[in-house]
């Protein structure tokens, strides 16, 4: 990861978007079940909707759109959509609104494969699987480190004694960190566009 500067970049980017990741299955059904009342139903029928939109999205759309507008540009298009499901997910005042951000979230599928192919560019034929390799440590680190963060920070957002009550707070930091890995991948692809 450390053989071209693009690649670190990225590599510190994907860590972003992994981590960020993290946010659904640490507090998924506990802010569901807090903020709207919903049961294992109900929460089961929201990730079947997010199966849904994620199906759509892997199959029908990411081809198109990095075809139609480049790897780099689909990328920050997908993290745009990530930004905004989560900031819909912690905003949410009702279940029907939460339910909104479902579809917005989904689109941020489309910024994975974009990374995955501005990073293959710079390795060999023979490395890709050290690539590979040196991506899912980066996601095992992420999965280590995340739900320490969201629950927490959940945990923080709904204790007693607050003068505000912010429930969604870990999607908000989840949107924070691909704000951050935005940022941190724009910067890092700048010099090939």
């Amino acid at each position: 990861l450390r053989s071209h500067p693009e690649l670190s970049g990225l590599a510190g980017s994907l860590f972003l978007i992994d981590l960020a990741h993290v946010v659904l299955p640490s507090v998924w059904v506990l802010y569901a079940g807090y903020r709207y009342g919903w049961d294992e139903r109900a929460v089961g029928l929201s990730l079947a909707l997010v199966g849904v939109c994620s199906v759509i999205v892997q199959a029908g759309l990411v081809g198109p759109i990095v075809k139609a507008v480049g790897e780099r540009r689909a990328m920050m298009f997908g993290l745009a959509g990530g930004v905004a499901g989560f900031m819909a997910f912690g905003l949410a005042e009702t279940a029907t609104m939460f339910l909104v951000g479902i579809p917005l979230l989904a689109l941020w599928g489309i910024a994975n494969p974009a990374i995955n192919g501005l990073m293959t560019r710079h390795v060999g034929p023979s490395e890709q699987g050290q690539l590979q390799g040196a991506n899912n440590s980066i996601q095992g680190i992420a999965n280590l480190v995340g739900p320490f963060i969201f629950t927490l920070s959940f945990s923080w957002a709904i204790g007693a004694g607050k003068d505000w009550h912010v429930p969604g707070v870990p999607f908000v930091i989840s949107a924070a960190l691909l704000v951050g890995a935005a940022a941190l991948a724009w910067h890092a692809t700048r010099a090939r566009h």
